[in-house]
């Protein structure tokens, strides 16, 4: 059976020598304890914990599934047993405040954790993680009663969360939301209605699960302007901050998926369920955008997680297999056959991944950087600053969402491809990972919706253009410090052009949609892959400055990493950036092309 194998070195080079992530801790009031030491601890403990205990569960989960009999949802094998070694680890209240249990480490640290657990076995990864989102919401917006109700049990992993959004005839139009919230006497709610695919609504981890709700008050404004925001426990919590009686709240039914068949999907009824209102009435869906960013950062690690894990079990397939000779000659002379590794068509698959992988983490840590700096404003109060950092955050949020998912999902079917039809096998694990990615692209947001996000509101209505003005002056900025460098000069020289392109397009696409609403739409996706392609590419480039001056100093025993990863930003720059020029072209289509033909004529007439 394949194995999971933290990839820490890559880590550590992003961290340390990239972003210099120490400097920037000690920036934070919550960095106080995150010094290097103690930073170097945590990754190495997560990462055992990840290969031996969360790894072997992977393959084993998805065979085995969920079970529900009369309500109750049974996770696979082990899971329980996993479960309460992630909570005795202390790693749900990592980047927890203090005062509610946590370590009060900075928010990026618990991305860190959550990108190996991820990529070690995604399906157990969304149960904390839900949680996560549940506490995040509650420390932003509950009252103080709630926080000290709810957080600490849910800092401590005895509880869990989850987030109620779609119901039966919606998925992302929440405008259609019809679940109802009654007020009582007491200053509570009766919630009635019911949800669809809730992750982890129903399981046996915890003790209690709380369900952050949205639902309609009597007489609330149609559209998305009249939805409000309840908390919804599973067991109502007692007097002694224990577990009261159980809530009118109940698991219908679990999804039959295509994959992370381990993770609880469920359907969730509220039948007259007891709730608590968080935040002001009819601003839920305010409230409810810092569930939706962080589910969203969440999830843009399934992109580079599969790609990971994807990439080391196709790369020792690579090097074992023998198929053929070699074009250039015979590379293994005295056995059978060469190792696939050898075939450049199976280098490039390889590369892909690599660099998507490294890439996509890349970007993550990069905006880590800034969730830290947002988390640190709002805890401190200023909320000017938390929301300069949340807009510098929300443009990168959909690229990282929508094109880090897309990019995964063609990573994990490159890692099948090079297993030839072991990979179609389902014993060799490669088909399971193809299938667990391919929700990436879906929940929280189809890409599409990212996409809409991105070019929609972020860049035209928001920004006039303003955010794409931004953060291209930074990366052209970057680019410039590097043009007398002779191996950089390339690289630096194409992604000048990009960020001037960029600009240039944001300018077109503006323009064009004022004579016709539609074009808005058409342009979207090729907008979103156009800038994960230039993001990425500044990543990349960021790196091998890096890995050049590592090189020039000499003497360094890893001399080989920084080689090769100036190799694969080569390789990124010379075949993966100039797919960048296809959406460009595509996204000045008009959109007629979309639009002439009537919805009676698409259908097959014979």
């Amino acid at each position: 059976m394949p194995v999971y194998k933290a990839p820490l070195r890559d880590m550590k080079f992003l961290l340390n020598d990239v972003f210099d992530y120490p400097g920037h801790y000690q920036t934070l009031a919550s960095g106080e304890n995150a010094t290097p030491d103690i930073v170097e601890a945590i990754l190495t403990e997560c990462g055992r914990f990840c290969e031996e205990v969360l790894s072997p569960l992977y393959q084993s989960g998805d065979e085995e599934g969920c079970k529900l009999d009369n309500g109750e949802v049974t996770t696979p094998k082990g899971y329980r047993e996993a479960y309460d070694q992630y909570v005795m680890g202390g790693w749900q209240g990592l980047s927890a405040p203090e005062e509610f249990g946590g370590q009060g480490l900075p928010a990026s640290m618990g991305l860190l954790k959550q990108e190996m657990m991820g990529t070690a076995n995604w399906s157990f990864s969304m149960y904390p993680g839900l949680s996560l989102g549940a506490m995040n919401t509650i420390f932003l917006h509950g009252d103080e009663h709630q926080k000290q109700t709810y957080l600490i049990p849910l800092t401590e992993g005895r509880w869990g969360g989850t987030m109620c959004l779609t119901e039966p005839q919606c998925g992302t139009d929440l405008g259609q939301v019809k679940t109802k919230a009654e007020p009582q006497a007491d200053g509570s709610y009766t919630l009635t209605g019911t949800k669809i695919f809730i992750s982890s609504g129903e399981h046996d981890l915890t003790e209690n699960i709380v369900h952050i709700v949205l639902a309609r008050l009597p007489d609330a404004p149609k559209g998305t302007k009249g939805i409000s925001l309840f908390i919804v426990p599973k067991f109502l919590p007692g007097a002694d901050g224990g577990l009261g009686e159980r809530n009118a709240v109940s698991c219908g039914a679990l999804e039959k998926k295509m994959g992370i068949k381990a993770s609880a999907t469920c359907v969730m009824n509220f039948d007259g369920a007891t709730g608590f209102l968080i935040g002001p009435e009819n601003q839920g869906l305010e409230c409810m955008f810092t569930f939706m960013n962080t589910a969203r950062i969440g999830t843009a690690i399934q992109g580079v997680g599969p790609a990971e894990l994807s990439y080391q079990w196709a790369l020792d397939y690579a090097r074992e297999r023998r198929s053929m000779r070699a074009l250039s000659g015979k590379k293994d002379p005295d056995q059978v056959a060469d190792s696939l590794i050898h075939h450049a068509d199976v280098r490039r698959m390889l590369l892909t991944q690599k660099a998507i992988a490294e890439g996509g983490r890349a970007m993550l840590y990069y905006a880590a950087r800034l969730a830290d700096h947002m988390v640190e404003a709002h805890t401190a109060g200023d909320e000017q600053k938390a929301a300069k950092y949340d807009d510098k955050l929300g443009f990168l949020t959909p690229i990282l969402k929508g094109f880090l998912t897309e990019l995964g999902c063609e990573a994990t079917n490159l890692g099948m491809q090079v297993f030839g039809g072991h990979g179609y096998i389902r014993e060799h694990g490669m088909e399971q990972i193809v299938r667990d990615t391919r929700i990436s692209t879906l929940y929280e947001g189809t890409t599409g919706i990212q996409a809409l996000d991105l070019l929609g509101r972020k860049v035209l209505l928001m920004t006039q253009g303003g955010a794409v003005r931004e953060f291209t002056l930074k990366v052209a900025n970057f680019a410039r410090k590097h043009l007398t460098n002779k191996q950089l000069r390339p690289m630096s020289v194409e992604l000048l052009k990009l960020t001037a392109q960029w600009n240039l397009l944001t300018v077109r696409v503006m323009l064009a949609a004022r004579k016709d609403r539609d074009v808005v739409s058409a342009a979207a996706n090729d907008f979103l892959m156009y800038s994960g392609y230039v993001t990425m590419a500044y990543m990349w480039l960021r790196q091998a400055a890096v890995a050049v001056d590592r090189l020039n100093e000499g003497g360094e025993e890893s001399g080989a990493f920084y080689q090769t990863k100036l190799a694969t930003a080569e390789f990124y720059y010379e075949r993966l950036l100039p797919r960048a020029q296809a959406h460009a072209t595509s996204m000045l289509s008009p959109a007629r092309n979309l639009m002439q033909v009537e919805p009676e004529h698409l259908a097959f007439t014979g």
